[in-house]
């Protein structure tokens, strides 16, 4: 069992830049992205993680190719760890959706829970897959740190599952949050999927 998880954010793309929902798009890093994949293997290669790996999408894997060459690391992909699925969403402005659809805006920033956008993924769903998914990684992993570049905002769902951070804010487009979070793993990885917030 790993010691510890480090959850990296992506680098940026133009859709994050812009403040458009991504969900499970594919797309190049900008340059933007590009930049803060390089900072983030500079900051890491001091004390670099035993392993890496990258969620299954085009930004988590480049990122995670940047950072492999600054901390001397072959990243691996974790095949079906894809973002959150934003069905019709995908590709929208925060700002359309609100305009378009104020009373499910609305919903959706007080209690993401009870939203699904229209033929998309619901938070529940994500969190029960990505929870099997990071424990049989965390599992595998004997020893040291385990880094996992995942796009937003699959990381603050890999941050609930992980450490029960709050997800309120699971579909804001930008944020305070550091680009990586560090947690420690327990003795062995107790199933953290809790129940859904009601009300």
């Amino acid at each position: 069992m790993a010691d510890h998880l480090l959850v990296l954010r992506a680098g940026a793309t133009a859709y994050d830049l812009d403040g458009r929902l991504r969900g499970t798009l594919d797309m190049p890093l900008a340059a933007a992205g590009v930049a803060e994949a390089r900072r983030l293997g500079v900051e890491l290669a001091a004390s670099a993680p035993t392993s890496l790996h990258a969620a299954d999408d085009g930004p988590s894997a480049e990122t995670a190719r940047l950072i492999g060459a600054a901390c001397g690391l072959r990243p691996r992909t974790v095949a079906g760890l894809t973002n959150l699925d934003q069905g019709l969403w995908q590709g929208m402005l925060v700002e359309e959706i609100r305009r378009k659809q104020p009373r499910l805006h609305r919903q959706w920033l007080e209690h993401p829970w009870s939203v699904v956008p229209p033929e998309g993924e619901s938070l529940e769903e994500a969190c029960a897959r990505v929870d099997d998914i990071i424990g049989r990684l965390m599992r595998r992993r004997p020893r040291g740190t385990v880094a996992l570049v995942v796009p937003r905002p699959l990381d603050r769902i890999v941050l609930w599952v992980a450490a029960g951070r709050p997800l309120d804010d699971v579909w804001t487009a930008d944020g305070p949050e550091p680009q990586f979070v560090r947690l420690p793993v327990a003795g062995q990885w107790r199933s953290s999927r809790r129940s859904v917030p009601v009300g």
